[in-house]
């Protein structure tokens, strides 16, 4: 599975592209497949996101997109050591491949 990610232009938070537009959570993530080049480079020239790109991911027993790479994985949940900043928590959502 791959999926896009980037930071918003404005606040540059983390996002990821649900298919019709960016999302703060990463479970909203869908597969983008072949199309993922031209996603990028259409919704970098509408200067909606900065610096995306392609990441690999799968979907967890639990149905949570589950970002490959431990960056990935630390991007989408938020800081590993001030939980309180953290987009999401583990305890929250039932993940357990926060790290």
């Amino acid at each position: 599975m791959k999926i896009l990610t980037g930071n918003d232009l404005r606040t540059g938070a983390v996002i990821w592209w649900t298919g019709s537009g960016w999302s703060l959570f990463v479970d909203d993530a869908v597969d983008v497949g072949e199309d993922a080049e031209e996603i990028l480079a259409r919704e970098e020239a509408a200067r909606r996101v900065n610096v995306p790109y392609v990441c690999q991911a799968s979907i967890d027993a639990a149905g949570h997109v589950r970002p490959a790479h431990i960056k990935d994985r630390v991007r989408a949940l938020g800081p590993t050591v001030r939980r309180d900043l953290a987009v999401t928590t583990a305890e929250k959502t039932g993940w357990d491949w926060v790290i």
